[in-house]
């Protein structure tokens, strides 16, 4: 496919990068312009790929769950695999009409190393269309559980890095209201959460971070920062772990412990199968 040229006018874009993409996905407008909303998108989705790219040397093999319409995969494999030899680029979405839509503009684009999976994120797990490995996993704005799930892929499928942005998380803060009168009687800390606005706020602070406690007890090295603004959301809380090379079985243990306490301190200790589960 012959490539179009950096509009001269918008020194935004980064060389080489595909202006029929940045159409496609709304951050260039149909006759090549950036508006001020569309400017504020690609600062965005530049600020994303340069959080990522130092994690992309010894990476062949990225599954996005949750891709949606897959902006992280097309911006990664246009700024990055798509002048090199190799690696591919699993998207994986459960809306089959954005799936034969990335489809579609993958073949016309020759991205020709991106799949599009019709599958959920824990059926993934389990497909025979993807490695039994793969390098890097990222779910942006996968919602509740769907976060979880993935971590527990990027584990069977022992990931060197994986990338989070979690999204509307309502299990804990469930639990945590189940089992309410028990804590207001067992521990003044339940204070925190008496009320119900104060229960949703602590119930998703405290998801991600069991999650990077989680993380941590399967041998990761777990860094938290904000995302700002990606996709015009509050839910901006970035995840990104790395694989360590050596065995660390004591801070593994340690944070598993610490995670069970929690559990219990919360009086949340039915959700260990989600949040505390060992190394298999």
């Amino acid at each position: 496919m012959k490539r179009q040229n950096m509009p001269a006018d918008i020194p935004e874009i980064r060389p080489g990068q595909s202006i029929e993409l940045l159409k496609e996905l709304h951050i260039l407008t149909r006759d090549g312009k950036l508006n001020q909303d569309t400017r504020r998108k690609l600062k965005q989705v530049y600020h994303l790929y340069q959080l990522i790219e130092p994690l992309l040397a010894d990476v062949q093999s990225i599954a996005d769950h949750g891709a949606g319409k897959s902006y992280l995969g097309f911006i990664l494999y246009d700024l990055f695999f798509r002048e090199r030899e190799s690696g591919h680029i699993f998207g994986i979405e459960t809306r089959q009409e954005l799936v034969e839509k990335s489809r579609d503009l993958a073949a016309r684009l020759g991205f020709m190393r991106m799949s599009f999976l019709n599958i959920t994120v824990e059926e993934s797990t389990h497909s025979s269309a993807l490695p039994e490995q793969i390098d890097m996993v990222t779910a942006l704005h996968a919602c509740d559980t769907a976060t979880d799930d993935a971590i527990r892929f990027a584990l069977t499928k022992q990931a060197r890095h994986i990338v989070l942005v979690p999204c509307c998380q309502a299990e804990v803060a469930a639990a945590m209201r189940a089992g309410k009168s028990a804590a207001l009687a067992k521990t003044p800390l339940s204070e925190l959460w008496r009320h119900p606005l104060h229960t949703r706020e602590i119930g998703s602070h405290l998801t991600n971070v069991l999650r990077c406690l989680l993380l941590e007890s399967h041998g990761y090295q777990v860094t938290v920062t904000e995302l700002v603004g990606w996709e015009h959301s509050m839910k901006n809380e970035l995840i990104i772990a790395k694989k360590m090379n050596e065995k660390t079985p004591r801070p593994q243990q340690i944070a598993r412990e610490r995670a069970l306490a929690i559990l219990r301190e919360f009086n949340i200790e039915a959700l260990a199968s989600r949040f505390a589960y060992p190394q298999p």
